[in-house]
């Protein structure tokens, strides 16, 4: 699921949570909320290892570019050697060679660049996600403090907590 998704459910569950009579709590469904966490954390890693993914993907494409012009260089300089017994073909070779050598630094320039942009773009998808995610996070948690203080206005004041658990919960 979307993680997305469950920051909006999250935050429609916060949102129309009823208030607790008498104090500046609100009532939420505990297995609810637990339900929508867990999701969250089983969504968020797999984006992550998605963005680690595409980075390693990178890196493996950056290098086979590498091995692919160190391959050309190499076979240049075989040929630059086999032919050295006349100078016109070593004159000829040498030329050739620079043209392979130059002709292979450029698309391997070219390769790295588009693959930099490639994973720059998931990279900014990903950078969106996780922002439109605090977005709400923080929202949420605009809108519960906002009931706190409507029932402050109210006069109405908190109610003691029961368990020390709850009051792990809030605060």
């Amino acid at each position: 699921m979307d993680v997305l998704v469950l920051i909006d459910r999250l935050d429609d569950l916060v949102h129309n949570a009823k208030a607790v009579p008498l104090t500046d709590q609100v009532r939420l469904d505990r297995d609810e909320i637990y339900e929508i966490l867990d999701q969250m954390r089983a969504t968020i890693p797999e984006e992550i290892k998605q963005a680690r993914w595409i980075v390693k993907e990178r890196q493996e494409m950056l290098a086979e570019a590498k091995r692919e012009c160190d391959r050309i260089v190499q076979e240049a300089r075989e040929q630059a050697l086999r032919e050295a017994s006349q100078t016109e073909i070593v004159k000829l070779a040498e030329n050739q060679a620079e043209d392979i050598v130059e002709d292979a630094r450029r698309k391997a320039r070219e390769t790295r660049l588009e693959m930099e942009d490639w994973a720059d773009s998931i990279l900014s998808t990903l950078e969106v996600n996780l922002d439109k995610f605090l977005t709400a996070v923080k929202r949420g948690r605009e809108r519960l403090h906002e009931r706190s203080q409507e029932t402050v206005v109210a006069g109405i004041g908190p109610e003691p907590l029961d368990e020390p658990q709850d009051f792990e919960r809030f605060s």
